[in-house]
């Protein structure tokens, strides 16, 4: 299923830019016309993983919109 797709693309990213992978959690939750990927790190890999100004969270966003497509909604949330 394509939601376990876009679970398992968040996790790799993730995980590759934090200095503690085996804190990574992943979850997903349905909303209002899609679901929402929520990304769950270590406190310390907070700012690896937002990046300055925000810039790596947005393009994990960015990658993952692309991912789902036209048709779906996929939000992703850094807790």
């Amino acid at each position: 299923r394509k939601e376990l797709y876009m679970e398992g693309l968040v996790e790799y990213i993730v995980k590759a830019l934090v200095k503690n992978p085996e804190d990574v959690q992943i979850s997903r939750k349905p909303c209002e016309g899609g679901y929402i990927v929520e990304v769950r790190v270590h406190p310390d890999d907070m700012g690896r993983i937002i990046g300055r100004q925000g810039r790596i969270a947005r393009s994990i966003r960015t990658i993952v919109k692309s991912a789902a497509g036209p048709d779906e909604t996929v939000f992703v949330e850094i807790i």
